[in-house]
């Protein structure tokens, strides 16, 4: 099958199983979304999920972030994975936003990635999803989906976003990174998974 047929049936599948695909992640503006996705790193949406609404009623903006001690902080976020560092790292982001963007979460890749704490993928997040930016984040489920169909090779993530990014266009990318990681989660897990009852593995992924 073809590269170009077996993304069009792939986006087919998946607006049928998630036609408006909804951001996971809690949150409530542009800054309380960046803050969730990079508390996510290395741990479940659940338990960011659980920790957000807290964290927001200590602190909605970065200047009434950048107030609260890195320690109270870190107990707000206490159940999620390397708390202290995120919290050192939530203080020092929403100090730089208050005092160089007015308070105003940047538009921009360039500025979000120059923020502490925050890599291609979290900035690629907030662009596509606050902003409305065409961007492909991949997370480990789009990666290990993209090399079990046979779109990348697996190589790392920079490979992955940018195979993709040549298999789909742009209009899609937005929704269909959720999309993705909706499916990786549900239907198409990294281990004994049945390949032959998969919507999508049972006829796109790679001939072993």
């Amino acid at each position: 099958m073809k590269r170009a047929e077996k993304a069009a049936r792939i986006v087919e599948v998946l607006d049928r199983l998630y036609p408006q695909p909804a951001i996971p992640l809690f949150h409530e503006d542009p800054y309380s979304l960046l803050v969730a996705v990079m508390l996510s790193a290395q741990t479940t949406d659940k338990r960011v999920n659980a920790v957000m609404p807290a964290l927001l009623a200590r602190a909605r903006t970065p200047a009434e972030m950048a107030a609260v001690p890195a320690e109270e902080i870190a107990g707000l976020i206490r159940t999620i994975g390397f708390a202290p560092t995120k919290a050192r790292r939530l203080k020092a982001l929403s100090e730089r936003i208050a005092i160089e963007h007015g308070g105003v979460v940047p538009a921009s890749f360039e500025a979000l990635e120059s923020l502490p704490g925050v890599g291609h993928k979290t900035a690629s997040v907030v662009m596509a999803q606050a902003f409305g930016h065409p961007a492909f984040p991949v997370d480990t489920h789009i990666h290990r989906l993209a090399f079990r169909w046979g779109l990348s090779s697996g190589k790392d993530v920079v490979e992955t976003e940018r195979d993709l990014k040549r298999t789909f266009p742009p209009e899609l990318w937005n929704k269909l990174h959720l999309q993705l990681i909706y499916f990786g989660r549900e239907h198409c897990p990294a281990l004994r998974h049945d390949m032959a009852g998969c919507l999508i593995c049972s006829w796109a992924a790679r001939r072993r």
